[in-house]
């Protein structure tokens, strides 16, 4: 029910119900709109001396010159009814959420024969919408399934049954490549045609489990019959759904339907990340910013990005999961904020994003702008660092062949790769190339020795590897009872994948990112460290095994030349008198011989 305006002398006459108010500025424009279960109380909030408004607030309040009111009959309604009016007219005062982009939808168009084609353009009448989706890929994978299982036409023709019968239509090259079944020279019936129709919608609105059980029920069913082509087509169709599900993210698959909302602020700006969790697997992940206009709560901002963003997605999630507790309960929003297990970890996965989206337009906007530290804040906020990782040591194993195992630390300071503090290990407890107990024995003895010498730990730690490497590495550290003090990530080189102790999703930075940049070069400098020492072990042990094949030369005289000469050709250009020095008389004789008769071979 609508109710008149109201001056601002008279606020003290709104009824104590739910509901929005609206205010206007002496030009007559909504500057501002909001929502209170109370519209008494809240609007008295903004009027009574001493409410402790802050500056900006201050400011809007002089500028009101009237009250438009309306009454609903819960706290939920008002908060639709205020998302659907700030939509609207973006009054100048309330949250902005930016994103200016349209987003694609798919079309089930209302005729015979339906259709199903991309679109950005909604128009009611014409058929059913299903999306928006986060990305044109994203539309154009779900669009390329169906046309891959179902034989759905994609020509504009008029297919009503008076045009079919009159034979207006030739069927055309989609016809005889397998993709349409000719319904426009009536080769196809329209109750045979509607039936993929229906599984496309499944399909379409994410119920994958319907279309997949259908498929394996016929391909059995064939298969009893003995009818083996047949059954082998509706396998190839099963295998299509089964290959793009394993594409998306399985969270877990008890988890059905949910959304998943993480938000972090700054003085100005908030950034919510949203993910749609729908049987089991994220199907839509979105990150958006929201300007502040009156020094917002967070919880404010983040119920804003809820109705907003569920709004967009046309979601209908019965749950929804937050990183910020939200007190108060809305009838029609079921929200929570878990703490352990599965949706714990979803949460956590949500923040990541939206920490990273965070950094990005900071540094686009050149907000960060020392140069010197600018990619190592980066880092620290796309790794969710408590401190600036100004001191990063990387740790990598070489055995090829399973031959001489050795592994290296490097170290970069500032950015910058601290050659002196690189670290050769010859591995010394371990038995054959096994790089897990490799690494768990180098990164035990490195620290063990940086807190016997009472030296400073570094602020991140590197593991070149996956989550096996990472979980040896997480061990020694572990021993020492510095696990937790120190954060260690490993990267997985195949698909640059991040992953930090304990979690079962990777995170992913963006490729073109310094941040990751500097990941590879701390990762690529550590690699080639332990493949230059792996090189020269062996180099020098094959050198130490050809000494010792000379008459009067033991292991011990081969491990003293090799010291000090380094290589065979060092020691052809020695003199007499020098060999004589190191090993003696008869030693050098015998030795001089043996490069003799080398060379002359």
């Amino acid at each position: 029910m609508q109710v008149p305006f109201y001056t601002i002398e008279e606020y003290n006459l709104l009824p104590d119900q739910p509901g929005i108010y609206k205010y206007f500025n002496e030009d007559h424009e909504l500057i501002y709109v909001g929502k209170a279960k109370s519209l008494k109380k809240r609007v008295a909030s903004y009027f009574v001396k001493g409410s402790g408004l802050n500056h900006k607030t201050r400011k809007m309040v002089r500028e009101i010159r009237r009250i438009e009111i309306t009454l609903v009959n819960s706290e939920f309604d008002a908060l639709l009814l205020e998302n659907n009016i700030i939509k609207k007219n973006q009054p100048k005062y309330n949250i902005l959420l930016k994103d200016d982009k349209t987003y694609p939808y798919l079309v089930l168009t209302k005729e015979n024969f339906p259709r199903i084609f991309p679109t950005r353009r909604l128009i009611p009448h014409k058929g059913t919408y299903f999306g928006p989706f986060a990305s044109v890929k994203a539309m154009n994978n779900v669009l390329e399934l169906i046309r891959g299982i179902f034989t759905i036409r994609t020509c504009k023709l008029d297919l009503s049954p008076y045009k079919i019968q009159e034979n207006k239509y030739k069927v055309c090259l989609e016809y005889h490549i397998g993709n349409c079944l000719g319904p426009c020279e009536g080769k196809q019936k329209e109750a045979d045609y509607l039936k993929d129709i229906e599984h496309a919608k499944h399909i379409l609105k994410g119920n994958l489990g319907i279309a997949k059980s259908y498929f394996r029920e016929r391909m059995q069913l064939a298969a009893g019959e003995l009818a083996f082509e047949k059954a082998h087509y509706y396998k190839e169709k099963l295998d299509l759904l089964e290959k793009y599900q394993s594409k998306s993210m399985v969270v877990n698959p008890a988890i059905k339907d949910l959304d998943v909302f993480a938000l972090v602020s700054d003085e100005k700006n908030a950034y919510v990340n949203y993910l749609k969790v729908k049987n089991g697997a994220i199907i839509i992940t979105k990150t958006v910013e929201l300007k502040k206009r009156l020094d917002e709560a967070e919880t404010e901002l983040l119920l804003t990005a809820i109705v907003r963003l569920r709004d967009q997605f046309n979601s209908d999630a019965d749950e929804i999961i937050v990183n910020i507790p939200i007190e108060e309960e809305y009838e029609g929003l079921n929200i929570h904020f878990p703490k352990i297990g599965d949706k714990k970890s979803l949460i956590e996965l949500s923040l990541k994003n939206a920490k990273y989206y965070k950094q990005e337009k900071l540094l686009a906007s050149g907000e960060v702008k020392d140069k010197k530290f600018r990619v190592l804040k980066q880092l620290q906020s796309d790794l969710s660092l408590q401190e600036m990782p100004d001191h990063i040591e990387c740790f990598d194993n070489s055995n090829i062949q399973g031959t001489n195992p050795v592994a290296s630390m490097v170290c970069f300071l500032n950015g910058k790769p601290a050659v002196k503090e690189y670290r050769h290990y010859h591995i010394k407890t371990v038995e054959g190339p096994n790089d897990f107990a490799s690494m768990t024995e180098v990164v035990g003895r490195r620290y063990k020795r940086l807190l016997e010498e009472d030296k400073p730990l570094p602020k991140l730690i590197v593991i070149d590897g996956g989550k096996g490497q990472l979980s040896s590495a997480v061990e020694a550290l572990k021993a020492l009872n510095i696990y937790g003090k120190v954060p260690i990530i490993g990267i997985a080189k195949r698909l640059e994948e991040i992953y930090f102790p304990g979690d079962q999703y990777p995170i992913h930075i963006d490729k073109k990112s310094e941040s990751l940049r500097l990941l590879q070069r701390v990762r690529d400098e550590a690699h080639r460290f332990a493949i230059t020492f792996h090189r020269n072990v062996r180099s020098k042990k094959a050198f130490g095994t050809q000494l010792e094949e000379v008459e009067s030369i033991g292991k011990q005289t081969a491990e003293k030349l090799l010291k000090h000469f380094k290589s065979i050709k060092k020691i052809k250009e020695a003199s007499e008198e020098e060999l004589t020095a190191l090993i003696g008389a008869a030693k050098t004789k015998n030795i001089i011989n043996w490069l003799s008769n080398k060379n002359g071979g």
